[in-house]
């Protein structure tokens, strides 16, 4: 099991990765947001718009609840016709997960973690898991953007999570290496 630091810090990298993909994509036209390439989730606004459904399900889990899908209505992908309400619709589900994480204890990673999923069939991992789960689904939906952005001719940003690192460290660890 991995410690409640690092968890905390891998959903800092989530967000910082995220924001970069975000500037990336105001380059984008509306048209070129929402343009269907044949992804599993067909657009950038789809699969960002999963991306933060998959976020918000999870923490409702988090919190003892088991949403289905029309409790999730208001983020189907039509209700974010551009980027600027992937942002702030994202933003406010970053909130709550932030002071949920800024609350947790280390010990209540190892707590069981019971829901029902979206079929109606119950699942339970311990909670410490499921915060890593979502981390790791983020980062795989991310490399998807970075395909679509490409496959749109926008610049795709470097967001490998040293790259974060070295930010936050003034390069130390590129000066090391000199």
């Amino acid at each position: 099991m991995i410690s409640l630091d690092t968890i905390r810090n891998l959903f800092d990298y989530n967000y910082w990765a995220r924001d970069r993909q975000f500037e990336a994509c105001d380059a984008l036209t509306e048209e070129q947001f929402l343009r269907p390439l044949g992804n599993s989730f067909s657009s950038v606004r789809d699969t960002f718009a999963h991306m933060i459904y998959a976020e918000w399900v999870w923490f409702e889990r988090w919190l003892g609840r088991s949403p289905n899908q029309t409790d999730a209505r208001g983020l189907a992908p039509d209700m974010f016709p551009n980027l600027t309400l992937v942002r702030e619709r994202w933003h406010s589900v970053e909130r709550n997960v932030q002071m949920y994480l800024a609350g947790l204890q280390e010990a209540a990673l190892k707590q069981p973690l019971t829901y029902l999923n979206l079929r109606g069939e119950r699942w339970t991992y311990p909670l410490g898991e499921t915060l890593f789960h979502v981390v790791n689904h983020q980062s795989y939906h991310r490399g998807q953007i970075t395909t679509l952005l490409r496959q749109l001719g926008a610049a795709a940003p470097t967001i490998d999570y040293l790259v974060k690192f070295d930010a936050e460290n003034d390069g130390q660890a590129a000066a090391a290496r000199s």
